[in-house]
């Protein structure tokens, strides 16, 4: 009997160390549990026979996921009798994802695709909470206002952007995007994902406006401040069913063929990609929904970060359809 308790304690006491607060209340309410059942050398032995016998113990990665690395012993007929231990490695997910314009064209997907991946999901933008009546949306906590929105936040995709006026755009495109990148590594965020835009090899005269040049100066502050961790898409047309206004403009039917179309015309439509702002016609679109993926795959994979072109977000984007 005494054997069989520290057996259990053991792997309560050796799990529960390095887990968070919110886990801690667990194996608490399961010691409690184990010290309030009778227990017998018999119905132990039957327990870890049934069950195997399992040793844990919890580490943090770089990104602020928890793994949890296992000691697994085959099940046992006596004490005495059982296999040499067997390592298994799990994640234990503990992902906080902000998404910065999440009730948008872009923002949404993202949202979306986080929560089918057991991403926990905050949303922040002027709107709040949007009008879609799909399951998801009810697994995300949707707000308006900024404060106290990085506390436990791991971290973050930012889909601020839009036209107007040339100082409109810079500071929309630029100073927004670059506050909120300086905001979120004094919080201590692992990662940080921007949604800018590609060039459409435009020559240098037609980036020089509030809009590129904002892209651009909220792209470098992400690289500057999350070196090794910050993530760059850089789509050209996104297409997908945008909702305006209520009703949703099916984007994809002009993108999804023309999709294919210059993805099958590739090898002759590369060479006139040289010529200046060719890419107005030339560039593939991209789905919304993969540049979601593309996002959330950031997220989750520490050997992606950078800059990535259409052709990365795509290839990014592979492993979660």
């Amino acid at each position: 009997m005494a054997m069989g308790m520290a057996c259990c304690s053991t792997f309560l006491y050796d799990s529960a160390a390095a887990l968070p607060s919110s886990s801690l209340s667990m194996a608490a309410a399961t010691i409690s549990h184990f010290s309030a059942s009778s227990w017998s050398p018999g119905s132990l032995l039957h327990r870890v026979s049934a069950q195997g016998r399992l040793a844990a113990t919890f580490v943090s990665s770089p990104s602020g996921r928890t793994r949890k690395k296992s000691k697994l012993l085959y099940p046992v007929s006596s004490v005495a009798d059982y296999s040499a231990p067997i390592d298994v490695v799990a994640d234990v997910k503990t992902e906080k994802l902000v998404v910065l314009g999440g009730s948008g064209f872009v923002g949404s997907a993202v949202v979306k695709t986080a929560v089918n991946q057991g991403i926990e999901v905050v949303s922040l933008s002027r709107s709040g909470r949007p009008s879609y009546t799909d399951p998801w949306v009810d697994q995300v906590l949707w707000i308006s206002d900024w404060d106290g929105l990085l506390n436990g936040v791991t971290a973050v995709v930012s889909t601020i952007g839009g036209f107007g006026t040339n100082e409109q755009m810079q500071k929309l495109n630029g100073e927004a995007n670059t506050l909120a990148v300086d905001a979120a590594s004094k919080a201590g965020v692992s990662k940080f994902v921007l949604i800018s835009v590609h060039d459409y090899n435009l020559p240098p005269f037609f980036l020089s406006n509030g809009y590129f040049e904002g892209k651009r100066q909220a792209e470098a502050e992400v690289l500057s401040k999350f070196p090794n961790s910050g993530t760059v898409l850089r789509p050209g047309f996104i297409y997908g069913k945008r909702r305006v206004n209520g009703i949703d403009v099916p984007l994809d039917l002009i993108g999804g063929p023309l999709e294919k179309l210059l993805v099958s015309g590739g090898s002759f439509i590369k060479p006139l990609s040289v010529l200046p702002g060719s890419d107005l016609f030339l560039s593939v679109p991209v789905s919304v929904d993969d540049v979601a993926r593309a996002a959330v795959k950031a997220l989750l994979d520490d050997s992606i970060f950078g800059i990535l072109n259409i052709e990365q977000i795509k290839e990014a984007a592979k492993s979660l359809r």
